[in-house]
């Protein structure tokens, strides 16, 4: 009866976006993992994408902080108030959960128990009444479609905004994982950089972002796109515009990335051979937001001469696979891991 009356969820806790799948509905939730609280009070003051519009936008004694780092909890009590937040959400928008629902949650590959503890109690904490948590990379290919339940090897390099986890999967777990702590929210720290030194600019971490996400390349034989771009000036410190091309940063975007191709290379010259013949042929599956920067299955293809396939679904594709896995607990009890 409790099964009937409620829904599972499914939670991609990113360190830029919060995503939360209900099984039937898809992805009902997509935030930023952003909190804003008053230092002087402790109280929570907005979660999400109202948070996030204040970030460097608040008087000092309001922090707008990301309960996340590199795709772990840093702060138990923030995380909890933003998934109890989102349950909320559940409870009020969509009318759909009536008892504690079970949960499962993402976690980056190779997280220590107390780090997966603190997961665990923070979405107890928020409403559910079992957890389970699954590796990204696993959830990542099971919502593109990879059966990771044969015995073929798979890989997949799933770039988020504070990790990139790369992982060979076969029988429904990782054989070789890699987890990088360099992804997208470096490559926005990169761009800011690079912005200040070559043009005497400074820049928010929000206009970083639409740098990369609207104009960023990487690679050769890409058509350069610009826009402009609000900053202060840091040496009279008065507001400038200035039009930055693709061009421009795609150098910058491409030394953050280097480190994440020598990762892939080393995870597939550790790869037992029968499993490196199985990936040759079917290729090496992206997921995240930072796979969507234009040329990077090319750079990645030309490095490693082997396939790159972009899934439609790279953003959400690690909440949607882990709601089909909690769907389906006895089919991938070999992908899960199940907490009292």
């Amino acid at each position: 009866m409790s099964r009937m009356l409620s829904h599972d969820v499914a939670v991609d806790l990113g360190t830029a976006n919060t995503l939360v799948a209900i099984d039937g509905r898809g992805v009902v939730i997509n935030e930023p993992s952003v909190v804003a609280t008053n230092k002087k009070t402790n109280q929570v003051i907005a979660i999400g994408k109202d948070a996030k519009l204040m970030v460097g936008r608040t008087p000092k004694s309001i922090i707008a902080m990301q309960p996340l780092v590199d795709g772990v909890v840093s702060d138990y009590e923030v995380t909890e108030h933003m998934l109890r937040n989102f349950v909320d959400r559940l409870h009020r928008v969509h009318r759909v959960l009536f008892q504690r629902p079970r949960m499962i949650v993402g976690l980056p590959c190779g997280v220590t128990e107390v780090e997966k503890r603190a997961v665990e109690e923070a979405a107890k904490s928020s409403g559910a009444r079992r957890v389970y948590l699954i590796e990204e990379p696993v959830a990542a290919a099971i919502g593109t479609g990879v059966d990771v339940l044969g015995e073929r090897g798979s890989m997949i390099v799933d770039i988020g905004g504070g990790t990139t986890e790369i992982a060979v999967i076969a029988n429904g777990s990782p054989v070789m994982t890699k987890s990088v702590r360099i992804a997208g929210d470096e490559m926005n720290d990169a761009i800011r950089q690079f912005v200040r030194e070559e043009y005497g600019l400074q820049i928010g971490e929000r206009t970083a972002e639409d740098i990369k996400t609207t104009i960023g390349i990487v690679g050769g034989n890409n058509k350069s796109r610009s826009m402009s771009i609000r900053g202060r000036n840091v040496v009279n410190g008065l507001p400038q515009e200035i039009e930055v091309t693709s061009d421009m940063v795609k150098g910058t975007i491409g030394k953050q990335l280097r480190p994440i191709i020598e990762s892939v290379k080393g995870v597939l010259d550790e790869t037992p051979p029968e499993l490196i013949s199985d990936i040759m042929q079917d290729g090496i599956h992206m997921a995240g937001g930072g796979s969507l920067i234009v040329g990077i299955d090319r750079l990645l293809r030309s490095e490693t001469h082997i396939d790159v396939n972009m899934p439609k679904n790279a953003l959400t594709a690690v909440v949607e696979g882990a709601s089909i896995a909690l769907a389906n607990p006895m089919q991938y009890r070999s992908s899960l891991i199940y907490t009292e």
